[in-house]
């Protein structure tokens, strides 16, 4: 018996839609598919999520020293100039140290992070910025469920497809 339906592709095709499904399922809580597709999402989705509420305290901090580039009041880099052994001037960014707090993982959580990666993509919002879905799973969805064992998901039937009658579904993280 396989551990997943086949949903009709080839196994490239089939990874790539549940990837998909999975990581839109996690950056914006809910999903409009198929019954076979949320079937087979919901598996993985709750098999991710329990991965991250295993580890979500795993995790040390500590003191870090930090350059960032010193920037003047309109929010610009701030430059000075410097010279070459070829005595050619250049500008370059001034910088600044400072020391900060740092969360670490361990090893484990670690593992669980590389592990969750493998099943999500990288993804961008409107404005073009990156969303670090891996870091919304740790930090916003697993401490929701930290006292939750399992049932992290739900599947709520909406009728009919009108082009061919598959049977369509939501499916949403629970809250």
């Amino acid at each position: 018996m396989p551990l997943q339906k086949k949903l009709g592709r080839r196994t490239d095709q089939r990874k790539a839609i549940l990837r998909g499904l999975v990581t839109s399922l996690l950056v914006n809580g809910k999903i409009k598919t198929t019954e076979a597709r949320a079937k087979a999402v919901k598996s993985i989705a709750d098999s991710l999520i329990a991965l991250a509420v295993k580890e979500v305290d795993n995790f040390t901090s500590k003191q870090d020293k930090i350059s960032e580039a010193r920037v003047d009041s309109s929010g610009r880099k701030i430059l000075k100039s410097a010279t070459s052994k070829n005595n050619r001037k250049y500008e370059v960014v001034e910088r600044q140290e400072k020391t900060d707090m740092v969360t670490v993982d361990n090893p484990s959580r670690l593992h669980a992070r590389r592990q969750i990666m493998k099943w999500v993509y990288r993804v961008k919002d409107g404005d073009g910025k990156r969303i670090n879905v891996v870091n919304k799973l740790f930090n916003d969805i697993a401490p929701k469920y930290k006292d939750r064992n399992g049932g992290y998901t739900r599947i709520l039937k909406i009728g009919p497809r009108r082009g061919d009658s598959a049977q369509m579904v939501i499916l949403e993280l629970v809250d």
